[in-house]
């Protein structure tokens, strides 16, 4: 049996487990939450180095592919240095190749039209190929970096906006306390202030990035919209439901009920490859999902 898990700085009434055959091999995969403790996180994945096949690290993103130059997180250099021997990803290669592929397929396919609708993307920092999907439909773009990670009352209306905003701000940001940056802990389950940007919601016809971001300031009425987002509990949907969405639709698959992050789907696809993560190509991770039957969820609300 392979073991893959994935230790989250997120909440811990999010964990899931479950066990799975995969290309003729068992596999147990699990989330553990550090509920926002980044000392415990490290401590855990020291603990967990040399015991699970490949470990992942949730509610914290390392690294940010923007363009042709990546950003690093420099409050994550601690847990990416604390395992030794069992290889640690953040979801960030598979995010990379894999979304972009998601986005263009739904259109493509006639799954999801996404072609020329109005999206709001709630952070375009940690899921680039995605804002980079949407620009190639033709979507009108409006990304939300400073309203959902400081509050500030302001989009980025424009694929070209964004890119321009993000070189300049994203050496600096960077450098911040990640806890500045994202909801951890008891934090990420509480809408914040359904009403301070509500506005920045209705005009959308997809929102679109991570699911606690755009649970953040989520308005009571999302009557008719598309959500497309990765990690959602049985809860979250029930909340979506609620609120009138339409269409949920998750870029990493459906196991055991739950759709798990980026990290885990790329820990996963790791294992299955028994590679180092940095000698697997872009390629690789295309074929290896396909060959796994990773495929994004799609629910009618």
């Amino acid at each position: 049996m392979k073991h893959v898990v994935s230790v989250s700085l997120g909440s811990s009434t999010r964990d899931h487990q479950v066990t799975m055959e995969l290309l003729g091999e068992e596999f147990l995969i699990e989330r553990i939450g550090m509920d926002g403790d980044l000392k415990k996180m490290e401590e855990t994945i020291h603990q967990l180095d040399g015991k699970v096949d490949v470990m992942g690290i949730g509610g914290i993103t390392a690294f940010f592919p923007v363009g042709r130059k990546t950003y690093f997180l420099r409050s994550a250099s601690p847990l990416l240095k604390t395992a030794r021997q069992t290889p640690l990803v953040d979801g960030t290669a598979w995010k990379k190749v894999l979304e972009r592929e998601v986005i263009l397929d739904l259109d493509r396919e006639g799954i999801v039209p996404v072609r020329g609708k109005k999206v709001l993307l709630t952070v375009a920092f940690d899921r680039y190929s995605m804002a980079k999907a949407f620009a190639e439909l033709d979507c009108p773009l409006n990304c939300g970096d400073l309203v959902f990670s400081f509050g500030l009352p302001c989009l980025l209306r424009g694929y070209k906006t964004f890119h321009r905003v993000v070189q300049t701000i994203a050496p600096t940001v960077c450098l911040l306390p990640f806890k500045w940056l994202y909801p951890t802990g008891k934090k990420e389950e509480q809408v914040e202030d359904a009403t301070k940007f509500a506005r920045y919601y209705e005009e959308a016809e997809i929102i679109a990035g991570d699911y606690l971001y755009i649970q953040r300031f989520m308005p009571h009425d999302l009557s008719g919209k598309i959500i497309i987002t990765n990690t959602v509990t049985m809860q979250n949907i029930a909340d979506l439901k609620a609120r009138g969405v339409k269409t949920l639709v998750t870029t990493t698959p459906n196991l055991g009920g739950r759709s798990f992050g980026s990290n885990v789907i790329q820990a996963v696809t790791v294992a299955c490859l028994g590679k180092k993560p940095e000698a697997i190509t872009d390629e690789e991770y295309i074929t290896i999902t396909r060959r796994l039957g990773f495929k994004p969820r799609v629910e009618q609300l």
